[in-house]
This record gives structure tokens, C-alpha cells and sequence, in this order.
């Protein structure tokens, strides 16, 4: 009798994504960069492609089949959006280049014309400067005062602290719903519930959570929510914007231009409705569509099944690196099954510089991130100039890990051989 073992999820979508098939100095790449950007597959190129193929023209202004083939594919990949993360409506989704671009329009529309000097914002210590400069600038504008939640003793959101620091003055909270450094996955519907109980707006980065948890903005019932597609097996320089129907046509408009209009006369101007209103000018339509395309990718595989998946990558991802006495991890342990934290591990080696570590690691095949991640203030708030990053996505594999685990551990005996 013959017995088969099933595929798992990695081995299933490999087929999909050929630049994972190539060396990197005569070694098979092992791509562990996935927190920084994914890679995509040929799912989503070929509808970019094929856009540009059979597609090509601008949206919602001309009457010609073109036109209008392309208005088709540009609004139905916003309804896959929508669908993708439960919004009430396709009207809730706003095109951004980025998340970057979706918290300031945020600040810029919303913030400046409702922060006042005196009005508190609450961040957390462990944001993504994203997520944080917008918000000092908004501050340094109006004289609004900037609150921090720290971290608790497991590197993880402190709760108790978030309580005492919400009072009738805070007028936003704006978190990330998973660490791009510390990997811990931030209560956000808890976080919200308080926040709006004392009648504060919430803003949610979900940068690093969109790609791999379900996600349900009605469900966590936040103000606004922002991702980047580029992290998420779509093209960069597309992302968007979510917020609740009410609160997006409560906010003045954040570029002046076409598409954004009703009517224009030469000393006034009417504007159009959301979504359209925060949209000017000719957008990244093919973009747009692929990333709908990946949206399409995703839910193809299921979010659950991505996550389920990711769990037993971060089990053994931790597995392997723990027992290594030079290695520190920051944020918290995942549980034994891998829940509770996300798919990477920021670590740092010693002494050992961790731009130099990637430098070896890159001779291997092995491709991690090193630096600060964009959180600087997190860096200074655990001790390290800067650390290593290993972060997973549902076509690593165990066997990745492996080759990760040995090249590491080589690195580690080499610094050592100079330095030690």
C-alpha cells in the first residue's frame, strides 16, 4: 500500500510564484523578507498585464468600450476589497499609493479640521514612523499632546496603561494591529471598544495583519483601517484606505483635481461623493486591479487556512532559533501550537552588527531585513540600535527554516572566529 502525504500549503502554491525558484550566488534564494514586501504571483502579474494588454485607458471619463472595460475591473477590484475585509459598503474603500498615504489623508482632512490644542492622540511606542510622524506633525500644527502606550513585560501592548491613559481629552487612537518588529498581535477590538467609549475616533494600521489574519473591520468596529498591497501579493505603490461611510463624507477633501468633482466654477468648487472625492486625479488603475487580483489570490487559499498555516511556521521558526545562546528575540514567545504572536523574529547576534549578519546571510541565499524596521522609538525603548528580521509567508517552508537555522548558525561561528 502506498501512502501519500497531503501537500502542504507551501508546497501548493510554489508553482505560483516562479521568482522563489532562482539562486542567489549559487544558492537556492530563501526569501524571508516578507514584513518589508511579498513577492507576487503570476495570478496577479497577468492581470496586470493584462490590463495593460487589452485594457488600457482612464477611468469613469470616457463613453468608449475601453474606457469602460477598464472602469469595470478598477471598481470591481474596490468591491473585492470591500468584501475582503467586510466593509459595509464599496464607498468605504478609498485608493491609496500606500498606508503612508492613507493615515495622512487621514490627518490631513479628519485631524486638522477636528484636533485642537489641548486634544489628546494616543500611539503606542512600538508604531511604524507611518504611523507616528503624520500624527507629529498634526500635533506640532494644532497643539494637540501625543500619549504613548509602553510595552509590558513580554514586549507586548500594556493594557492597563492604555486604560489610565484615556481620558474625555483623547480624541484618537491610532495602533498597529501587529508589530512589523516585536511580531505581537495588538487587541484591537478592545483597544476600539474603550477608545469609543470615551468618544475617540481609531485608526488601525494593518499593514502586517491584511496579509495574514482575516480581517473584519465591522467586526472591530475601527474608524478607519489602512494596508499596503505590496505586503499583501499585489504591486507596490497601491494600497487603501477603509473608513465608516459616515466619517469619510464628514472629511474635507485632501487633493484638489480631477475626479474628485461635482462641479467646478472658477471661484468655487462642489465635490463628488466618497469614494471619489479623496481620489484625484488619474489613478493606478492597473495596480488597482491587480490588486484585486490578489485579493482574489488570497481568498482563493482562505485567510484561515494562511494563518493556520503560518502558526506551525512560527512554531518551528522559534523551535529553531531559541536554543541558540547568541540569539535574542524580541517581542513575545508564541503559544506551543504557534498562535499568539505573528510569523517573524526580530533577534539580534552579540555584537555582531546586524547589517552584517544579512550580508553573510545574503552569501547563503538567505534574505532577511536589517535595521531599525521604520521604529526607531521601539528600537531606543528595547535597548538595540538596530536587529535582524526573519518574517514568514504562507509559500516559506520548513525546509527554508532549516537553511536559515544553518546559514545563521555559521555567521554566528564566523563573527565569532574575528571577534571572539
Amino acid at each position: 500500500m502506498i501512502v501519500t502525504r497531503e501537500k502542504t500549503l507551501a508546497q501548493k502554491v510554489r508553482p505560483d510564484f516562479p521568482i522563489l525558484n532562482q539562486e542567489i550566488h549559487g544558492k537556492p534564494l530563501v526569501y524571508l523578507d516578507n514584513a518589508a514586501t511579498s513577492q507576487k504571483p503570476v495570478q496577479v502579474l497577468d492581470a496586470l498585464r493584462r490590463y495593460y494588454d487589452f485594457d488600457n485607458a482612464n477611468v469613469h471619463r470616457g463613453v468608449h468600450t475601453l474606457s469602460g472595460r477598464a472602469t469595470d475591473a478598477y471598481e470591481g477590484a474596490r468591491e473585492k476589497i470591500a468584501k475582503f475585509v467586510n466593509a459595509a459598503s464599496e464607498q468605504e474603500i478609498i485608493y491609496t499609493r500606500n498606508a503612508s498615504e492613507g493615515i495622512n489623508l487621514v490627518a490631513n482632512t479628519w485631524g486638522v479640521s477636528n484636533i485642537r490644542a489641548g486634544d489628546e492622540i494616543i500611539l503606542t511606542v512600538m508604531e511604524h514612523h507611518s504611523n507616528l510622524v503624520p500624527w507629529q506633525i498634526l500635533a506640532q500644527k494644532t497643539g494637540a499632546v501625543l500619549k504613548f502606550v509602553e510595552l509590558t513585560e513580554t514586549q507586548e501592548f500594556d493594557m492597563d496603561q492604555y486604560k489610565t491613559l484615556l481620558s474625555e481629552k483623547t480624541k484618537l487612537v491610532a495602533v498597529v494591529h501587529i508589530s512589523n518588529t516585536l511580531g505581537c498581535i495588538n487587541p484591537v477590538k478592545e483597544i476600539t471598544a474603550l477608545a469609543h467609549e470615551q468618544g475617540a475616533k481609531v485608526l488601525i494600521d494593518a499593514c502586517q495583519s491584511m496579509p495574514h489574519l482575516p480581517i473584519d473591520v465591522q467586526e472591530m468596529d475601527c474608524d478607519w483601517l489602512v494596508a499596503s498591497g505590496h505586503k499583501m501579493c499585489a504591486p507596490t505603490g497601491i494600497g487603501f484606505l477603509y473608513g465608516k461611510l459616515a466619517v469619510l463624507r464628514s472629511m474635507p477633501p485632501f487633493l484638489g483635481g480631477g475626479e474628485m468633482i461635482a462641479d467646478v466654477f472658477l471661484d468655487h468648487s462642489t465635490y463628488a461623493d466618497v469614494p471619489h472625492k479623496f481620489e484625484a486625479g488619474t489613478p493606478a488603475i492597473g495596480e488597482a486591479v491587480a490588486l484585486g487580483a490578489a485579493v482574489d489570490y488570497l481568498s482563493s487559499i482562505g485567510m484561515d487556512k494562511i494563518y493556520d498555516y503560518e502558526k506551525q511556521l512560527t512554531a518551528y521558526l522559534f523551535e529553531q532559533l531559541n536554543p541558540i545562546s547568541d540569539v535574542k528575540i524580541y517581542g513575545p514567545q508564541p503559544k506551543t501550537d504557534g498562535s499568539g504572536r505573528a510569523a517573524l523574529a526580530s533577534f539580534t547576534c552579540g555584537t555582531v552588527h546586524p547589517h552584517d549578519l544579512s550580508t553573510i546571510l545574503d552569501q547563503a541565499g538567505v534574505a532577511i531585513r536589517a535595521g531599525h524596521h521604520c521604529t526607531q522609538p521601539l528600537h531606543r525603548v528595547i535597548g538595540a540600535q538596530s536587529t535582524a528580521r526573519a518574517s514568514l509567508y504562507f509559500y516559506n517552508t520548513t525546509e527554508e527554516i532549516d537553511v536559515f537555522i544553518v546559514a545563521l548558525k555559521e555567521a554566528i561561528d564566523f563573527f565569532g572566529g574575528i571577534f571572539g
